[in-house]
């Protein structure tokens, strides 16, 4: 895509949804760090319904290591992996409390550094909580990137730098909430829904649907 085109996109996802978010629900820095943990590959949909429950329970490092990995695991054992994240949850947990006094940290080397937590949940807690233009390439934003041309790239990570390279600096915090949701709603994995896509006239992808006769 030429830099024009990139803006047009950026501009017309912008007026449609002015001030995007993660779907995921949270109140507090860790609530969002936990969410997000428990969110890989796992939908957004389920991981509310689990912290529904945890969160008026326990939404605190104290409060988690109280409960302990099995009584965690209670709570959240609906999510796919629940084990291995009820591990590093609770190992996370200790960590906020031993080095960072509870509070989650800002800096990508030490969020990296806590079990669990990868590239990907970094970028998402740096994004959306502390505001920096951070994009978290998830199996929707690939797809989008590669499909429309704005980014394409054989891996996350050669994805993530297309984006970080072509994102106009006025949409880069939201870029990420908005190429995720354009992915999971409208270009989804199966069968896009080009008709009603405000930015097909500038993807690339070859294969776009056709309007459904059946509609008005």
């Amino acid at each position: 895509m030429s830099r024009a085109e990139v803006h047009e996109l950026f501009s017309r996802l912008a007026e449609l949804d002015p001030s995007p978010t993660t779907e995921l629900e949270y109140q507090t820095p860790f609530e969002l760090l936990v969410a997000v943990v428990l969110s890989a590959q796992a939908t957004d949909v389920g991981v509310n319904k689990a912290t529904r429950r945890l969160f008026p329970v326990a939404n605190t490092p104290q409060a988690i290591l109280g409960l302990g990995e099995e009584g965690l695991k209670r709570y959240i054992s609906t999510i796919g992996l629940f084990n291995a994240k009820a591990k590093n949850v609770v190992a996370l947990c200790r960590i906020l409390l031993e080095k960072h006094g509870g509070e989650v940290p800002r800096t990508r080397e030490e969020l990296e550094a806590l079990p669990g937590v990868g590239r990907k949940t970094a970028n998402v807690v740096l994004n959306t909580v502390f505001g920096e233009g951070t994009i978290a390439v998830d199996t929707h934003i690939f797809r989008v990137a590669n499909r429309t041309g704005l980014a394409p790239g054989k891996d996350v990570r050669e994805v993530e730098d297309g984006l970080m390279r072509v994102v106009p600096e006025e949409y880069l915090l939201g870029a990420h909430h908005w190429l995720i949701l354009h992915g999971r709603y409208v270009c989804k994995a199966r069968r896009p829904d080009c008709p009603r896509c405000i930015i097909r006239d500038l993807c690339r992808y070859p294969d776009k649907t056709p309007p459904d006769p059946r509609r008005d």
